[in-house]
């Protein structure tokens, strides 16, 4: 039996199992792909919300920790393992925006750089953006290559001894002793642990159901493009109209995305392909000479309002949860993740774990 069974192997159940193994204890994993390939794979990899300004103090509280957490993460990591994140901190360039002393006021009280910039720094910055009439510009905002993160974090776990990952391996159920969770059921075979964390992303409130909890956390679905241009067409990411391109260094672009009610349906489809090709070209005018390499989908964990539940599930012990960050699971896993097992190991938390908790209140709201 293991200290701590994690259920769902995305990059939320990945750095739960990480810290608590770092932590000297028995960790096993289970997931129903393979890790990191559900929506941790399909994101983008910005590590800040699009437009942070407009969040509430419970999401600023957790990206502006794991902003910081990044960079060494990321080095950690490349030498654990060999592969590289690429974690790059080259700012980001907000177009169009219609709140700008909005942010700027935010950006004051937060102690971020926040600048509005001319037109002409735009253009010398990046050249392939079209004419503009200035924008804002956050120097020390970075991008991770999330599928790279992924690999490398599932690298690293499957060469601990403390950790055991179990892979298509779909959890139907809970092994229940009265109101103590003793483990899970999978088709495979029953998983026993201490504490079991379920980090399932969009699959977690449907988990749950089974519980008889509801859990507002549902799937929405993102569908995103890349292009392969030449290395440095792109340095930085650009934010337009609540779009974004995102470079990585070989030259691949990242474009996106979408926002679908639609299900656990992770097709992608015609519409969806004509309108990032539309927001990526209006950002990048010279993508109209490349064709698009890839299209592609990914559930996001949605929730009523983006604040995910962190903390011990109601009604049930030896159980918790760690779900439903809407759009920010990258952007808020080091943070949370920390938050959850400073709670499970009975440390002092980092941040206030108040606003995470799975309150009546917060779960009635589903």
């Amino acid at each position: 039996m293991s200290d701590f069974l994690i259920v769902g192997g995305g990059v939320i159940g990945m750095m739960t199992a990480l810290q608590l193994a770092d932590a000297g204890q028995q960790v096993s994993l289970v997931e129903r792909g393979i890790c990191g390939q559900e929506a941790s794979w399909a994101g983008g990899g910005i590590v800040s919300p699009l437009y942070p300004w407009r969040y509430a103090p419970a999401i600023s509280q957790l990206s502006r920790w794991s902003e910081g957490a990044y960079p060494s993460l990321a080095l950690r990591l490349l030498e654990e393992t060999g592969v590289d994140p690429e974690y790059r901190q080259k700012g980001l360039l907000y177009l169009n925006v219609d709140d700008p002393e909005t942010a700027l006021d935010w950006a004051r009280q937060m102690g971020k750089p926040l600048e509005r910039v001319s037109a002409d720094m735009v253009r010398a910055k990046e050249h392939a953006l079209p004419p503009t009439d200035g924008a804002l510009w956050m120097p020390t905002l970075g991008s991770v290559r999330n599928p790279r993160l992924g690999k490398a974090l599932r690298d690293r776990l499957a060469a601990m001894p403390n950790v055991t990952l179990h892979e298509q391996c779909e959890v139907s159920g809970f092994v229940c002793q009265g109101e103590q969770i003793q483990g899970v059921r999978t088709a495979q075979h029953t998983l026993t642990a201490a504490h079991t964390v379920v980090c399932g992303g969009a699959w977690a409130g449907k988990l749950l159901a089974t519980l008889n909890v509801t859990l507002p956390v549902r799937p929405v679905k993102g569908q995103m493009i890349a292009y392969q241009t030449p290395p440095g067409l792109v340095q930085r990411v650009v934010l337009k109209d609540g779009r974004y391109v995102i470079p990585r260094a070989d030259g691949l672009l990242l474009v996106g995305s979408t926002l679908e009610e639609c299900g656990f349906d992770k097709t992608t489809d015609q519409d969806g392909l004509a309108s990032l090709r539309h927001s990526a070209e209006s950002i990048v005018p010279a993508l109209t000479d490349y064709p698009v390499a890839y299209h592609w989908a990914g559930l996001r964990p949605g929730s009523p309002d983006g604040v995910p539940f962190i903390g011990a599930l109601p009604g049930w012990q030896n159980i918790s949860v760690n779900a439903g960050h809407y759009r920010n699971g990258l952007v808020l896993a080091p943070a949370s993740t920390h938050l959850l097992v400073d709670l499970l190991l009975n440390r002092s938390p980092l941040i206030d774990p108040v606003p995470y908790q799975l309150t009546p209140d917060r779960l009635a709201k589903g």
